[in-house]
């Protein structure tokens, strides 16, 4: 097994690394090359705003995500991207489906399979949609697009489920503390790092009494 944490991190650095060369080459190209530089002002606004509105998924992601996904999965769910609604459902009913507890060894291959064929199927798709998308949204009755919000809230609320039925008690915690940080007056920002946090610290906490 370290053996393949070291290929899995020798090869998520380096996927990981190109992507983010390639990501940001066109923009450097556009503003350094071209010329088309819209000011650093416009850019640091932006980076802000969007740093208030989801900078908390940047560090509540991993470390919530990674129970489940283990090292190789990670590296493959950032990479490929839709982890909320793609990867960690696919990587936690893979794992229910073959009776592999999250945080094993047995659980990580899972999940790092399943993440895989994941993300070849979601390319097979994009294809299709990238092609007629457009087409099969506009014949979408509007009623039913308005659902369309509440597809990443049942998928994290099936995982939970699926989770909270092997050990209720603690399902029954990080419900109660979701409740109870969403209820007191603090920034949205901090909302889910503090849930995830509080939560861990009582469940380890009911282990050691264990």
């Amino acid at each position: 097994m370290y053996t393949f944490h070291q290929k899995s991190h020798f090869w998520g650095r380096l996927t990981i690394g190109l992507v983010i060369v390639l990501t940001i080459s066109l923009p450097l190209y556009l503003s350094f090359v071209l010329g088309i530089h819209p000011g650093w002002q416009p850019i640091i606004t932006g980076l802000i705003a969007y740093a208030a509105a989801i900078g908390y998924a940047w560090f509540m992601e991993p470390i919530s995500y990674y129970p489940t996904l283990g090292i190789s999965g990670t590296y493959q769910a950032f990479l490929t991207g839709n982890i909320a609604n793609m990867c960690l459902p696919s990587a936690a009913a893979a794992q229910n489906a073959v009776g592999a507890e999250p945080g094993t060894k047995k659980g990580e291959i899972v999940a790092a399979l399943a993440i895989g064929a994941t993300s070849l199927m979601n390319m097979a798709i994009l294809i299709f949609i990238i092609v007629s998308g457009s087409y099969l949204v506009s014949i979408i009755p509007e009623s039913i697009q308005g659902t369309f919000i509440y597809i990443v809230p049942a998928i994290f609320g099936g995982i939970f489920a699926q989770f909270a039925l092997k050990k209720p008690l603690y399902g029954g915690i990080a419900l109660s503390v979701g409740l109870f940080v969403n209820l007191i007056p603090i920034p949205t920002f901090f909302k889910g790092i503090i849930c995830i946090i509080l939560t861990i610290i009582i469940c380890i906490s009911l282990e050691k009494r264990k």
